[in-house]
């Protein structure tokens, strides 16, 4: 069967089950990359621009293909298969507005059961079916009008990028040496992107309902539908069961259970080995207990440290005309109440680097950044002119830490009110992104996030992973311990 792209959000034509194993000696693997672009669009745009960090290409067009084949080179050295790997790409208008847009998306375009060497009743991305089967799968299978319709994995990324109505400013970085910048990395994005296109998906369940694709490939289906090959390795910890033996009520549950479900596969747990010990928040002050919190860094501004003193906390109040916490530049009260101190701000309505900024602009040492919803907060985004400290917390853990802030006050001197002093520590007991037996999570926020959630690595992973939900400033361009993650999981599910 064929799916449209990473969201797999329909399900396009029923598959042919191949028949024939073939047997010889493993090979590096190689990919082609298809333009589907026309003339002057895209990777044929011929608008002269500067080489930039290490891409010699002069013109838009060629340097996004020289990115395109730099990427394609890495999976290159870190795979193994004797069948060619094709990638259909293009450039087309994406969703997007002045403030956000989609980068992009990729996923497997044909998936397979049931062919020689795969596992039983069992669903496989294309790229991976075809190393295991030892032939092209797709071959021979008239091509359905797209020119598309029989490769392994389709891509598409936003043409506009960076103009006015599209995240305005932030277009691609070109450039093969991660100094990105402000600007989106799409060497990393891409990394990703062809990361989910190899696998790095559960691929055919539709995690809103837990349906599974039925063995014709023509429909998600409540009960009766195969597996993916994912699923033996998804185990949470709350139900105590995989979701290779869950109902689809069961893996629908577990698709939005926050740090509840673990990645089992053995090179992955291995490898787990990379993830730091868990950062935590303490906090004190008179008026009430304040139990220690796990925090996740924001992506831009200075590291959080792992010990020492972030500040004394405070809190802010609203302010006329602004459209969301922090997302004005602060009035007198407010600059007043954060001077020298670390205000909590709640997610909403502008970028966390922007609610950073204003409040070091008023004279802030630090901020803690509280989810509007339930759930791990992440804080993204980037600004070079940042430098204080933010963190991100839970709803729940932000409404405790102002609630103890305001009990505190009641105990301070005439000169000085009582106050909460937050500081920082790491439990070296428990991996960051990973379960109590060290196995790492997969992204289960409490709100499912369609096209995100279950595909990734948890977004609570330090360092930071290639395949977390968003891409970060400070990712490399590799793909295996001790940076990443990524081909681990890809061995466990047959790379």
């Amino acid at each position: 069967m064929r799916t449209p792209s990473f969201s797999l959000t329909a399900v396009r034509t029923v598959l042919a089950t191949a028949s024939i194993l073939t047997c010889i000696a493993a090979q590096a693997a190689t990919i082609t990359i298809q333009s589907r672009d026309p003339a002057g669009f895209g990777f044929n745009d011929p608008t002269p621009v500067a080489p930039v960090g290490g891409n010699t290409g002069t013109t838009l067009g060629q340097q996004r293909m020289n990115v395109y084949r730099h990427v394609a080179d890495i999976w290159e050295r870190n795979l193994q298969s004797n069948v060619t790997i094709t990638v259909s790409a293009g450039w087309e208008a994406l969703n997007c507005t002045a403030t956000s847009a989609t980068l992009g998306s990729a996923g497997a375009w044909n998936i397979w059961n049931n062919f020689p060497g795969g596992k039983k009743n069992t669903w496989y991305p294309a790229a991976l079916a075809n190393k295991i089967a030892g032939v092209n799968l797709t071959a021979g299978i008239p091509d359905d009008g797209s020119g598309y319709s029989n490769v392994d994995i389709k891509t598409q990324f936003n043409v506009n990028l960076g103009q006015p109505n599209c995240l305005a400013g932030s277009s691609f970085y070109l450039g093969l040496d991660g100094n990105a910048g402000g600007q989106v990395n799409f060497a990393a994005t891409l990394l990703h992107e062809l990361g989910h296109g190899l696998g790095f998906s559960v691929v055919s369940v539709q995690t809103s309902t837990g349906f599974r694709i039925n063995a014709e490939g023509s429909a998600y289906v409540s009960e009766g539908g195969l597996p993916s090959v994912w699923e033996e390795f998804m185990y949470d910890n709350t139900a105590r069961k995989s979701w290779l033996n869950m109902t689809s009520a069961e893996r629908r549950a577990s698709a939005i259970n926050p740090l509840g479900l673990a990645w089992t596969g053995a090179n992955s747990v291995a490898g787990a080995s990379i993830l730091r010990g868990t950062p935590l928040l303490k906090s004190a002050g008179p008026g009430s207990t304040i139990p220690t919190m796990e925090f996740n860094a924001s992506s831009f501004g200075p590291a959080a440290p792992t010990s020492g003193k972030l500040g004394v906390l405070t809190t802010l109040a609203p302010q006329a005309g602004e459209i969301g916490p922090g997302c004005s530049p602060f009035d007198a009260a407010n600059t007043a109440a954060v001077r020298g101190k670390v205000p909590i701000i709640n997610r909403g309505a502008c970028a966390f680097a922007v609610k950073v900024k204003n409040a070091q602009n008023a004279g802030a040492i630090g901020v803690v950044l509280a989810n509007n919803a339930p759930g791990a907060l992440v804080p993204g985004g980037t600004d070079a002119t940042v430098t204080i400290p933010s963190v991100g917390i839970t709803q729940a853990e932000g409404e405790l830490l102002k609630a103890a802030v305001a009990a505190a006050k009641p105990y301070g001197s005439r000169a000085q009110a009582g106050a909460v002093t937050a500081t920082f520590a790491v439990d070296n007991t428990r991996k960051a992104g990973a379960d109590a037996l060290g196995r790492p999570l997969l992204y289960t926020p409490a709100t499912l996030a369609p096209g995100s959630s279950v595909s990734h690595w948890d977004v609570t992973a330090s360092p930071n992973l290639l395949m977390e939900p968003s891409i970060n400033s400070d990712l490399t361009l590799s793909v295996s311990p001790p940076q990443d993650l990524t081909l681990p999981l890809l061995k466990d599910i047959g790379w």
